[in-house]
């Protein structure tokens, strides 16, 4: 069973993810991604369901022309995970 972080764990993780903001609902992370163009864009949702699938664990995103919204949240733990944690450091390292 994957356990959702408690208030002490997630300060700390979320304090090596500037970039990423807390979000109320779903309980989780989330960040805007902006690129010069859709095929940007779209590559790097491509790279990101590739390491998405590889975890078995994917986001809630959204893609408008040259934007990217993307939530992470752990649905079997009720919020935010350590996968959640995880993901978005690989997503980040992806930039």
């Amino acid at each position: 069973m994957i356990e959702k972080l408690s208030d002490e764990a997630r300060a700390l993780a979320l304090a090596d993810l500037p970039e990423w903001s807390v979000v109320a609902e779903p309980d989780g992370i989330s960040r805007r991604f902006t690129f010069p163009d859709f095929v940007a864009a779209f590559g790097f949702m491509t790279q990101v369901a590739i390491l998405a699938e590889k975890a078995d664990h994917h986001p809630e995103w959204s893609n408008v022309y040259n934007r990217v919204d993307m939530v992470l949240t752990t649905h079997d733990a009720g919020g935010l995970s350590q996968r959640d944690i995880d993901l978005a450091h690989q997503v980040d390292g992806l930039l």
